[in-house]
């Protein structure tokens, strides 16, 4: 009977160790909230659905925040904050939106489990969650949750690889995140959707690198077209879209491989993952092949893990998206 009390007792000790393990914040794992609140994907599911009924683009706009803040600081929301110098004021965050939509899903949590879910997590699970809508539904990944909440926000820390860059610059400012180049050729495949400016197209329409001439890299026909959309002499700053195939530019699928084979990217690092020969065999790869989405799931998991929260004193679970919940954090 002792033994029997004893083999009980260390199964349910080591039942216990084992919840310990799955218990902390800043360690990562698919269904961290599944005892704490368990409902959470539903309700982001639901608010993120019916905004995308109302305005597809916000998919792109969620993926480009999700980026921007995963990449400067690590995922832990910092993007977030309001503040006088906070990362919303970076001038590559400028155009950064899909705060509302961070701030209705928060709100809708927060009334059925009370400062348990990070807005870290939240920004995760809603890029996730678009991504699949905008896939028509042909993807969906599991992404892993746990994540803590920042307490530093500053422009000054924004660091993010500028379109102009080369292949080779841009590869070593994912490296410095421990993100592979094959991580770095997938996620700028979220170019799948979404639009850019003008003004970040102009020097390959009328002036690459002070030749006075259009990149020799972008398909002339292409010039044409783009520069009749952003006129040379234009007070305005018109919109293209990044994948120029019309009818899957607002489609997460292959579609921007295939078109920067064809010598049609938009941005500068767009085309040179095409044509450098650190990254052209992997484009045609993923041109060719059928597991796009799955990969570009990958990726994005991948790029979740950046730079994690792990000591609780060093982050928070925040009653509201836009401020800390002691009002002197940086």
């Amino acid at each position: 009977m002792a033994v029997k009390i004893s083999t009980i007792s260390v199964l349910i000790l080591s039942l216990a160790l084992l919840s310990l393990g799955h218990c902390c914040y800043g360690q990562l794992r698919v269904g961290f909230y599944s005892t704490k609140c368990p409902n959470v994907e539903n309700i982001v599911s639901k608010v993120v659905g019916e905004a995308f009924i109302k305005d597809s683009s916000i998919a792109p706009a969620m993926i480009r925040l999700y980026f921007h803040d995963c990449f400067s600081n690590g995922c832990d929301a910092s993007l977030l904050l309001d503040g006088t110098s906070s990362e919303k004021k970076a001038s590559p965050n400028l155009s950064v939106r899909g705060y509302e939509l961070i701030d209705n899903i928060k709100s809708a949590i927060e009334q059925e489990c009370d400062r348990v879910v990070s807005c870290a997590d939240i920004i995760a699970l809603a890029t996730r969650d678009l991504v699949t809508l905008a896939s028509g539904g042909k993807t969906r990944y599991e992404i892993p949750t746990g994540r803590l909440d920042g307490k530093v926000s500053l422009a000054l820390l924004v660091d993010l690889p500028s379109p102009r860059m080369t292949v080779s610059q841009t590869a070593a400012k994912f490296a410095e995140r421990k993100l592979s180049v094959t991580d770095m050729v997938l996620l700028l495949g979220g170019h799948t959707i979404g639009v850019a400016h003008c003004s970040f197209v102009m020097d390959r329409l009328y002036n690459f690198q002070n030749t006075q001439q259009p990149d020799p890299s972008m398909d002339p026909k292409l010039v044409q077209e783009l520069r009749l959309k952003c006129p040379k002499d234009s007070s305005t700053d018109g919109i293209i879209n990044l994948d120029q195939n019309f009818t899957s530019s607002n489609t997460v699928d292959v579609s921007f491989y295939k078109q920067i084979n064809f010598h049609r990217g938009i941005l500068h690092i767009d085309q040179q993952l095409a044509i450098d020969g650190m990254t052209s065999k992997m484009v045609t790869d993923i041109a060719n092949g059928n597991d796009f989405l799955a990969r570009f799931g990958q990726a994005m998991v991948n790029l979740g893990s950046v730079r994690l929260i792990t000591k609780a004193k060093d982050g928070e679970i925040r009653r509201s998206c836009r401020s800390c919940n002691n009002p002197s954090c940086v």
